[in-house]
């Protein structure tokens, strides 16, 4: 039995149904209705900045988070009763000490050159968070190999994230400090507000969440996640032994699918079935 609960979930296809797989009527409304539950804490993890959530936030009517963790766990928001964002500036000092102390600004001159990489948008950009445009027809490990060299040679520890949006159909290369992602990011907020592995949750669909999935926190895949996906992320926990920490929805709760919320909700029934939904 759980006194308190901290609910962490993906945005993009995980719960906001923005995938290819149908959604279960209401089931975004039974989420709300069990996030509203005073033992729960949410928070949203996403590679989205603090205009794109906002934005989802409205355009799919999603619960107000009491947390968003944005720019692939990069920055960290308290969201107040008022609807105010403050930045958790204790994150910020965290990676700014592992990055020595640099911004994104500081290493755009690095790259310069290399052509294959379009800088994305200003307003996509962040503090600790320096995001490219990449064509998929780019072999990824060439790049990422010069930009990891050139790194290094700065003495500049980096975490390189690389996804797919696929409806623009280009790749998003993120360079961020080490300590900045997901998992990380879940961890300190954890920390900051004493929630434990046994009262924690996580959500996600994509390779992005990979760092999660196979994480001692304990972590839903959605049935509309890929099957290339599920296969990769249940060989993994099956090899470092923690396959307690992984629930794959199914569609079998409630008469849900197991798609986006349904999925969710599936899995923090599994982890807490005490918790009414």
């Amino acid at each position: 039995m759980v006194d308190k609960l901290l609910i962490c979930t993906d945005l993009d296809r995980t719960l906001i149904p923005n995938g290819e797989e149908p959604e279960s009527l209401n089931a975004r409304q039974l989420f709300s209705k069990l996030v509203s539950d005073c033992l729960v804490t949410l928070a949203y993890v996403t590679g989205r900045d603090r205009v794109l959530v906002k934005k989802a936030i409205a355009q799919y009517q999603l619960p107000l988070p009491n947390f968003v963790i944005a720019d692939v766990g990069s920055t960290i928001y308290e969201i107040q009763p008022n609807n105010q964002w403050l930045r958790l500036q204790d994150w910020d000092t965290k990676l700014a000490i592992s990055w020595q102390h640099k911004t994104q600004a500081d290493l755009v001159p690095l790259f310069v050159d290399l052509k294959q990489c379009r800088l994305q948008e200003i307003e996509k950009q962040g503090l600790h968070k320096l995001s490219y445009y990449v064509s998929l027809e780019t072999d990824r490990e060439t790049i990422i190999a010069k930009i990891s060299s050139r790194l290094e040679n700065q003495k500049i520890q980096a975490n390189i994230i690389w996804s797919i949006d696929r409806e623009a159909q280009v790749g998003l290369l993120d360079i961020l400090p080490p300590d900045a992602n997901k998992r990380l990011a879940i961890e300190f907020l954890m920390a900051n507000q004493n929630f434990t592995f046994k009262n924690t949750v996580f959500s996600g669909d994509s390779g992005n969440d990979l760092d999660v999935l196979i994480s001692p926190i304990k972590s839903i895949l959605v049935a509309n996640a890929a099957a290339e996906l599920k296969a990769k992320v249940q060989a993994e926990v099956d090899k470092i032994g923690l396959t307690d920490s992984l629930y794959i929805a199914q569609g079998n709760y409630l008469d849900l699918n197991g798609n986006y919320s349904a999925g969710i909700m599936e899995g923090i029934a599994h982890y807490f079935p005490e918790v009414k939904i």
